[in-house]
């Protein structure tokens, strides 16, 4: 197993679950054998979408505790309790009962599980597709809510049979949003759907928003933005958003990447070495912002001058002159990436005139603000039109 497999989750995800006793694919590792304590074991167990274990029992009982994904718990003839990070499941001795994934999602518990003369856990049938997709169904059956057609429509390009929980918990919440992001929003402007989406999935890691960026990512790779273009928005992020808050995202991309079948690493898309960097980036920089770099670097105090030159060789250099996404693409995801952040706007003055320079048009870039407004919000999207009609006044 890869580093990157095992950062994904708080533990490795061990060995493969045998399938006398899990429907699909399920990973266990033993944190704290039997033998060492003779009282109970502790395990990690990380279920792929729609796997599950058999009805099982323990008959000294059971823990749960939730670290990540979304999954369910179900007793004998008993509805099914839908399980998220930080939920905990105490279970009965000798109830009959299963847990394992939703079918749009990984799960991962903790299970501390009482030891007994009659052994920690007796097997039972595997739990019957017929039976998952009941539980499915039931905990799914969205509310009777009116969206448009166009609402719909566009939905379905983006996220094709995706099952809300909101649709069930908060239907006006949902009607509302939908017709209003999916259709009204939506008919605004020019964008074409792929580049639409590469700018919302860039202003999700601006507002530090890792549930919707999951979500859009699969929108993403449904509607033709590739992999390698995947990783370039996140790549992109690092120099505005820090690795800091870009980390998790960085994980969060290669956990869906991987559950899609795409193998990792990319192909590398660097075009520079540790010697050219900077007189590459430096190119760059002046193609975008023209002599705007010459009176930066001539006005900036002695003691600060590494800073314009980390911009350009690293900034520009490092990230800019990346295969993958052309330069007027970048520049459209740096200003989405800033409006999202909000308290950028000499930042985002600077590169909605670099999104000119480069042949992105008013229309464009007003274009870009409308269909980020109902994931930034109004303040931040205000801010940005602000922004734009002071650099562009025509």
């Amino acid at each position: 197993m890869s580093t990157l497999e095992n950062q994904n989750t708080i533990f490795p995800r061990g060995e493969k679950a045998s399938t006398d006793y899990f429907t699909g694919t399920a990973w266990v590792k033993i944190l704290v054998p039997q033998d060492e304590t003779g009282t109970y074991t502790i395990g990690n167990v990380v279920f792929e979408p729609r796997s599950r274990n058999n009805w099982h029992t323990h008959a000294k009982g059971q823990i749960l505790l939730v670290t990540d994904g979304k999954g369910y718990y179900q007793e004998r003839n008993k509805p099914a309790r839908v399980l998220m990070r930080g939920d905990v499941v105490i279970i009965p001795s000798n109830v009959e009962h299963w847990h394992g994934a939703a079918n749009d999602s990984r799960f991962t518990h903790i299970a501390i599980t009482n030891n007994s003369a009659e052994g920690a856990v007796k097997w039972l049938e595997p739990v019957t597709d017929e039976e998952y997709n009941s539980i499915q169904s039931a905990r799914y059956e969205p509310a009777k809510i009116n969206l448009t057609e166009a609402a719909i429509r566009n939905h379905e390009e983006l996220l094709p049979k995706h099952e809300s929980m909101l649709q069930v918990t908060d239907p006006e919440l949902i009607e509302l949003f939908d017709n209003f992001a999916f259709d009204e929003v939506i008919s605004y402007g020019s964008l074409d759907a792929k580049t639409r989406v590469m700018m919302i999935l860039a202003s999700t890691i601006g507002s530090q928003a890792l549930t919707e960026f999951k979500a859009m990512i699969g929108g993403a790779l449904n509607v033709g933005i590739t992999p390698i273009e995947i990783k370039e928005i996140i790549y992109q992020s690092v120099p505005y958003v820090g690795i800091s808050k870009v980390l998790d995202f960085i994980h969060a991309g290669n956990e869906v990447l991987q559950s899609r079948g795409i193998k990792l690493p990319l192909e590398g898309q660097s075009t520079t070495t540790l010697e050219n960097r900077y007189e590459k980036g430096l190119a760059v920089q002046k193609v975008i912002f023209k002599e705007t770099i010459d009176k930066m670097y001539q006005e900036s105090p002695g003691d600060q001058i590494h800073i314009q030159k980390y911009l350009s060789a690293n900034c520009f250099g490092d990230y800019y002159t990346r295969k993958g996404l052309d330069t007027k693409t970048r520049e459209l995801l740096t200003l989405s990436m800033l409006i999202a952040l909000g308290g950028t706007e000499p930042q985002i003055k600077g590169h909605i005139q670099g999104n000119v320079n480069v042949g992105n048009d008013k229309e464009t870039l007003l274009s870009v603000i409308t269909q980020l407004l109902p994931y930034v919000g109004y303040p931040r999207t205000l801010n940005a039109i602000k922004c734009l009609n002071e650099v562009i006044t025509s």
